[in-house]
């Protein structure tokens, strides 16, 4: 039985998918372009894997040999609760206040790959949660799921920006998605926000001045420059999106009950980061992305906000 898109786009919403959309898998020429001239100029900062298998990020191609199409797929994590505003407490970026949403979502993928191919045996693929060399968010315009904003996170105008990319690389030739118009429009909200000026154009972000690589990805010390303008994030940050007019009109609460905060995860006293242990720490962030950071990471964050 021949797999149509719109058995894709049921079996993906029954799964709990919020968008799907459908890019031919040719060459990333424009995107992997902006890609080099953003790691010429050392935007990257430590994420030295940014700088490999280009050609994979460009080629899709040379990663799963049969692609012909991209199927991307967006998971709503938008929930009804708020930042902490507590004194000394640090906040933690609202996508990991739940579950870590890899574990959700490769379990999504897994069932809907294995049920594409109970009804057709030849459809073959390969999936990725921004894992491996693929360019997630650049596939998930393509396929029409949303545009880029200025802050350069994928907006879609019935969800804003709160949703995750999956995409899963295909053997099979499926009708292509529409490109989304982009409507960021004049809006500079997300730039003006921005305390430490991380995004130091429309569409380009800085990495060496963003709180969320800073307090993540970041190996060394956080530099003395951005003392006290931080606004006590001490885990991520989500400022550019919390500004952004699609969010605060279009937001959607998701139907995933595991992004929900799971023990006051949305923000945690310093206090109690500088006295947590291994056991502690591994204890309340085992399946959270904030175990990322390490322990050791989060106590540097917790001094640096102190």
């Amino acid at each position: 039985m021949q797999i149509s898109n719109e058995i894709v786009i049921q079996k993906a919403k029954s799964l709990g998918f919020d968008l799907v959309g459908f890019a031919k898998a040719d060459k990333l020429e424009n995107e992997s372009a902006n890609l080099e001239e953003w790691l010429k100029r050392g935007f990257q900062a430590g994420m030295k894997y940014m700088e490999r298998n280009s050609d994979k990020r460009k080629d899709i191609s040379l990663v799963f040999p049969e692609a012909e199409c991209v199927i991307s797929l967006g998971l709503n994590y938008y929930t009804p609760h708020s930042h902490s505003e507590k004194k000394n407490t640090g906040k933690i970026s609202r996508y990991a206040w739940g579950k870590d949403y890899h574990i959700i979502i490769w379990e999504k993928l897994r069932l809907l790959e294995e049920g594409l191919k109970e009804i057709d045996p030849e459809f073959r693929s390969l999936s990725y949660v921004d894992t491996g060399p693929v360019m997630d968010k650049a596939w998930g315009v393509r396929a029409g799921i949303g545009w880029l904003g200025k802050h350069t996170n994928v907006i879609n105008p019935a969800l804003g920006s709160w949703f995750f990319i999956a995409n899963i690389i295909t053997n099979y030739r499926f009708g292509y998605s529409e490109l989304m118009t982009d409507h960021c429009g004049s809006c500079t909200a997300c730039i003006e926000a921005c305390p430490t000026n991380a995004i130091v154009d429309e569409y380009v972000l800085d990495s060496n001045k963003c709180i969320s690589y800073l307090t993540i990805e970041n190996k060394d010390k956080i530099p003395v420059a951005y003392k006290g303008k931080f606004d006590d994030w001490i885990f991520g940050c989500d400022i550019c999106q919390d500004v952004c007019p699609w969010n605060i009109k279009f937001s959607e609460i998701c139907t995933t009950k595991e992004f929900n905060p799971s023990e006051g995860n949305s923000g945690i006293p310093i206090r109690n980061v500088m006295e947590m242990d291994e056991k502690m720490f591994n204890d309340k962030f085992r399946e959270s992305p904030v175990n990322r950071t390490k322990l050791s990471g989060l106590k540097r964050n917790a001094l640096f906000l102190l």
